[in-house]
C-alpha cells in the first residue's frame, strides 16, 4: 500500500505490517483513504481529527450550496403579531443556513392608500432579524408591494440560531470510543500483537461521515 505520513508527505509503497509499525511509532492511526487505488492509499493520522476534518468539509460544501439559494417570506399590512413572529422565525432559520431571504409585502385594494403601514411592518420585520441578516438595499415600493432582499451576516458576526439545539463537541475520549463503531466508507487499519510478538494483520472497518 502507498502510505502518506502525518506531515502529508508520501512515504512510498510499503507492506501492511510496516505501515502499522509506523503508525504505532508515531502514536497515530492508519486510515485507508483510497481503497480503489492501485496500490491502495493509506494515511497516518489521528482518527478523531480525521473524522472532524471530513465533517467540516461536508459542512462547508453544504454552505456553498445554500449561498445561491433565495427563500421568500410574504407579509401583509394587517398581519397578525403571532403570524409575524412565525415569519421572523422562518427567516432566521433561512439566514442561519446561509440563504438569502426575499421579503415581499403586498397591498390589496384600499391598502394602497396607507403604504406607510406596510413600511412600518417591513421595518419591524427587519429589526427582528437584524442580528442574523442585513438588507441589501432599503425597502422599495414596486407596483402594489414592498420588496427587500436580506443577506445573512458573516458567521462570526451572526447571532446563534435560537431555534436550533447546539450539539456539544465530542471529547477525545468520545472519539476513541466511537472510532471502531463508525460506518464503512473509510477503513481504519489496526493490529494486535500475538503472544509470540507477531502482528496478526487484522483490519477493522469503520466509516467516516
Amino acid at each position: 500500500m502507498r502510505v502518506i505520513g502525518v506531515d502529508g508527505k508520501q512515504l512510498g509503497v510499503i507492506s501492511l505490517n510496516e505501515a502499522i509499525n509506523l503508525a504505532r511509532q508515531s502514536g497515530v492511526d492508519l486510515v485507508e483513504i483510497a481503497a480503489t487505488a492501485t496500490p491502495p492509499v493509506c494515511r497516518l493520522v489521528d482518527f478523531g481529527k480525521y473524522r472532524y476534518e471530513q465533517a467540516k468539509k461536508e459542512k462547508d460544501s453544504k454552505k456553498h450550496q445554500h449561498a445561491s439559494t433565495v427563500k421568500e417570506v410574504q407579509l401583509s399590512p394587517r398581519i397578525d403579531p403571532h403570524d409575524l413572529g412565525i415569519k421572523v422565525m422562518h427567516a432566521v432559520d433561512f439566514l442561519c443556513e446561509d440563504m438569502k431571504v426575499k421579503v415581499a409585502l403586498k397591498f390589496r385594494g384600499r391598502e394602497m392608500a396607507h403604504t406607510e403601514v406596510g413600511f412600518q411592518v417591513i421595518n419591524k420585520f427587519l429589526g427582528e432579524i437584524a442580528p442574523f441578516g442585513h438588507p441589501d438595499f432599503p425597502p422599495k415600493l414596486i407596483g402594489r408591494g414592498i420588496n427587500v432582499m436580506v443577506s445573512p451576516l458573516p458567521r462570526n458576526k451572526r447571532a446563534k440560531n435560537p431555534h436550533q439545539v447546539e450539539e456539544s463537541p465530542a471529547s477525545p475520549s468520545d472519539n476513541q470510543k466511537t472510532a471502531h463503531s463508525a460506518p464503512p466508507k473509510t477503513k481504519a487499519l489496526a493490529a494486535e500483537d500475538t503472544q509470540s510478538g507477531e502482528l496478526n494483520n487484522s483490519i477493522a472497518n469503520v466509516e467516516v461521515k
